[in-house]
């Protein structure tokens, strides 16, 4: 895993900690599921709205607002990025229709 996702999982899980009046990422746990979800998908639409609009940098802003979002989700949820990654790697040379297909058996 990249020393990125290393460091921000630490961090998440820190949070969980502190104070949610001092940290941004403590409010969201202390909201619970919904209000995650609720910012989760706002960051997702953006990200889909940049991506119309093909501005680049709009695309990488918005972007990392979504996977950061993605990973407050995961760590609420004690899932570690890493599990993420092993899923994607299990992936490499499958086809996508096959994989989903089998997903639901």
């Amino acid at each position: 895993m990249s020393d990125v996702l290393n460091r921000l999982a630490e961090i998440l899980e820190e949070r969980k900690q502190a104070d949610p009046a001092n940290s941004y990422v403590a409010s969201l746990y202390h909201g619970g599921t919904d209000k995650i979800l609720k910012k989760l998908g706002e960051e997702a639409i953006e990200t889909v709205i940049a991506g119309k609009g093909g501005d680049r940098d709009e695309i990488i802003y918005e972007t990392a607002d979504l996977w950061f979002h993605s990973l407050v989700l995961l760590a609420h949820n004690n899932i570690e990025p890493r599990i993420i990654l092993d899923e994607l790697d299990r992936r490499f040379g499958l086809s996508g229709l096959d994989e989903k297909a089998n997903r639901n058996k």
